[in-house]
């Protein structure tokens, strides 16, 4: 089997290869008899068949790269291969700078991308690399060469026979002149051997996790600013050099992780590398593969070359701004999954959109930190959209963070315009409201200057058109077949929307439900030929809406109308009236009931209806009737003791969580509302704002609230970010990877990841810890 392919991961200044001197070393025509008498005295106390085994079977070119006393060294290793023991790593120190590792392992899929991760996470440079790969002793299992995952016996017999092994032998620099002392190695051979074991067990995906997170976090240190594009890469096919390979020619700049992710791309795309050579010419990259297809044979089809020189282009740019993402490795994994999807499709549109991306300066920064703080994102959009994903991502650059009501409203009209049939409309209206939402997150996500006020607003604003346009559409579908609702007096009967929760009050964060309260005038009938009832017209209206309205998974624009009289047991949509005497000092609403109106506020539909319900809302919130603190403190220990496990952080309902804020403003806003009128806001800052103004907190006290408000909103984004859904507020244990990424999502983007991690820790703490203060400071204990 000839060599294996070799390179720099990390960005290494190769000037020179290792040569052995001629007249020491074995030719490669020399034959196997003459090979094993040279090396036979070099190898006391090997067995004769391990030795035979190892000779016969080794590639003839690995014979000529090595002096007869280094190859003893390697067969000595082999022979300590057993079951038990896969691996192999020894380290020799060159000169001052340079050391020599030389692995001897069995044979495994991906092994090369992981031993070439792990140096790199250790921090060295590969200036030289010499990969072998034994020859088949018996039916092929699966190997460097080989991307079957299926389950292969263990390695059974006297050690080092029985299957294939390699050899793989690096000339190393550690970066930036740092020590690579002997704690290093051992730890590096602890990394290895346990990354071997887990090949050795098929936990192929779980070994490539590892190595991708101690690689990318190395990465992270030395991250510097994406400069653009890189120079041209050139890249060439050969099919007449070779008997037996295709070899593919890359000449570039380098780029961190490019031939680790490359290797990855490649195995997973069942082309396997059979050797490569590298160097640095005239300053540039140079990288000669062997490659071949899934069948051992040579890519012949010039649309495979293409495809290949498409996966090699596109990887080598994003790697070039990987460091950017707050999850490296997950951008990584999800852009390896967006390469499948783009050469999957269409050959010629695959081949168009993947160039358009090579020559778009600004897209993989971009996608980068995509990629690497969402799998929502990913999973529920970029994947679904990625034939028009460069579209999208020059449109978000060019578009503001938050549009005005008036701009929305005037280019749904016009993509609704278009659609001649209700499904058309509906289908129309949801692709508006993904794409718009799908521009305010990615402006959330990737630019830092982006506050969470701004961001709440932007959606909000988004969130009131798609419902005021839902109730024109669906209005028109109703009337259509029953004819307009009429009162009692033949009057029209007026509908309006109200929102509720953080979209009353306008402060709508990333996957926020669409909390709303459905009200009609009153009691009447429709006049078309098939009317019915007002009650049961308005009642199949909101139905409809709940369905117009498209959420992605459990994420924005789920439509939640819990929040009506009677709660789920009653109408969704309720007569004037009805809300009026359900919300009152008679009515059955609980006090928890009269605290959530706070929060109402006129959407769409009627205005003048709209206005008289929030009337209303004034006149029972905010009426001076004593303030049910006891039944109030008493609902907030059951939501302690039935929401939040012991041990975990619940950003929301957890003593300090988002809750503890939100509730102690509401409370002072019915205990004092009456008294002030600028306190009658659905909005929390602004309430905040208020109560500092009439002097009920003090302002040094009221700004670090505002502080502490703003700071969990900003977790709970992260955490949604992921997850895509309102379900989980959990905080991950704060020494797993899940926390560590989760603060550099939030802007803990620090150089040693665990200092971050521990920084936003402590930051929880404090004001967790202050708001718990605050509120039994002012109510009392919980």
């Amino acid at each position: 089997m000839a060599p294996h392919y070799t390179g720099a991961i990390l960005p290494v200044q190769r000037q020179h290869l290792r040569v052995y001197s001629t007249n020491t070393m074995l030719h490669a025509n020399v034959d196997r008899d003459q090979i094993l008498a040279t090396l036979a005295p070099l190898c006391p106390g090997i067995e004769p068949d391990i030795l035979q085994d190892f000779t016969t079977r080794m590639d003839a070119d690995y014979f000529a790269a090595f002096p007869p006393k280094v190859l003893a060294e390697h067969i000595a290793l082999a022979a300590r291969l057993s079951p038990d023991q896969p691996c192999e790593i020894r380290f020799a120190k060159l000169d001052r700078t340079r050391w020599t590792i030389t692995i001897v392992a069995y044979d495994y899929f991906s092994e090369f991308a992981t031993i070439c991760g792990l140096l790199s996470a250790f921090g060295l440079n590969i200036e030289e690399g010499r990969i072998f790969t034994s020859a088949e002793s018996e039916p092929a299992r699966p190997g460097r060469s080989n991307t079957s995952y299926g389950t292969r016996p263990r390695p059974q017999g006297r050690p080092g026979l029985t299957r294939k092994k390699i050899v793989d032998v690096f000339t190393v620099t550690p970066t930036e002149g740092e020590p690579f002392t002997a704690e290093d190695q051992k730890r590096l051979a602890g990394q290895l051997s346990r990354m071997i074991v887990l090949l050795d067990t098929n936990a192929f995906d779980e070994a490539r996790q590892q190595v991708n997170r101690q690689l990318i976090e190395h990465l992270g240190t030395r991250r510097s600013s994406f400069s653009g594009l890189l120079h041209t890469v050139h890249i060439t096919f050969d099919n007449s050099q070779s008997a037996t390979d295709t070899i593919m020619d890359i000449r570039s700049d380098d780029t961190p992780a490019f031939l680790y992710a490359f290797a990855n791309a490649l195995a997973m795309r069942n082309v396997y590398i059979s050797k490569a050579q590298f160097a640095i010419e005239e300053g540039k990259l140079h990288d000669r593969f062997y490659v071949r297809n899934r069948f051992g044979q040579k890519l012949l089809d010039p649309s495979d070359q293409e495809q290949l020189r498409l996966t090699a282009v596109l990887i080598k740019q994003f790697t070039h701004a990987l460091t950017w993402a707050p999850d490296p490795a997950k951008a990584l994994e999800s852009f390896d999954q967006f390469l499948d999807l783009v050469l999957e499709g269409s050959r010629q549109a695959g081949r168009k959109q993947a160039w358009d991306f090579v020559n778009d300066k600004k897209t993989f920064p971009l996608l980068a930190r995509l990629l690497g703080a969402s799998d929502f994102l990913w999973e529920d959009f970029l994947r679904r959209q990625h034939v028009n994903l460069l579209p999208l991502l020059k449109d978000y650059r060019d578009a503001p963070l938050i549009k005005p009501q008036a701009t929305l409203r005037k280019e749904l009209n016009r993509v609704i315009a278009k659609a001649k049939t209700d499904e058309a409309r509906k289908e129309a209206l949801n692709r508006f409201k993904d794409q718009e939402l799908f521009r305010i997150d990615m402006k959330h996500i990737v630019e830092p200057g982006t506050n969470l006020p701004d961001f709440s607003l932007a959606i909000s604003e988004l969130a009131e058109v798609i419902v005021e346009r839902s109730l024109i559409d669906c209005q028109a579908k109703l009337t259509k077949r029953y004819g307009s609702p009429r009162l009692a007096n033949k009057k029209p009967c007026p509908f309006a929307i109200l929102g509720a929760g953080k979209f009353g009050g306008r402060e709508l964060g990333y996957a926020s439900d669409i909390e709303v309260l459905f009200v009609y005038g009153g009691p009447g009938h429709t006049t078309g030929k098939d009317g019915i009832e007002n009650s049961e017209y308005f009642e199949r209206l909101a139905q409809e809406l709940l369905q117009w309205i498209e959420a992605k998974q459990e994420g924005i624009f789920h439509i939640d109308v819990r929040l009506r009289p009677h709660g789920g047991k009653g109408s969704l949509a309720n007569a004037f009236d009805e809300v009026c005497k359900y919300y009152s000092a008679d009515g059955l609403a609980a006090p928890f009931e009269r605290q959530a109106l706070i929060k109402l506020r006129h959407i769409a539909g009627d205005a003048a209806l709209g206005k008289k319900v929030e009337t209303h809302r004034d006149s029972f919130v905010y009426s001076g009737a004593p303030w049910d603190l006891a039944t109030a403190l008493d609902l907030r220990r059951q939501q302690v003791k039935q929401l939040v496990e012991p041990g975990q952080i619940n950003l929301k309902h957890s003593h300090g969580g988002i809750v503890t804020l939100e509730y102690a403003v509401q409370y002072l806003q019915v205990m004092h509302g009456h008294r002030h009128s600028s306190l009658r806001t659905p909005n929390t800052l602004r309430a905040l704002a208020a109560l500092i103004d009439a002097g009920l907190i003090p302002r040094t006290t009221g700004e670090n609230l505002r502080k502490s408000y703003l700071f969990i909103r900003m977790l709970i984004d992260g955490l949604r970010m992921v997850r895509g859904n309102t379900k989980d507020l959990v905080l991950p244990p704060p020494d797993s990877d899940e926390f560590i990424f989760l603060a550099r999502r939030v802007g803990y983007q620090t150089e040693d990841w665990q200092a971050g991690a521990k920084h936003l820790l402590s930051d929880i703490e404090q004001h967790m810890k202050q708001n718990r203060e605050f509120f039994e400071k002012m109510f009392g204990k919980v």
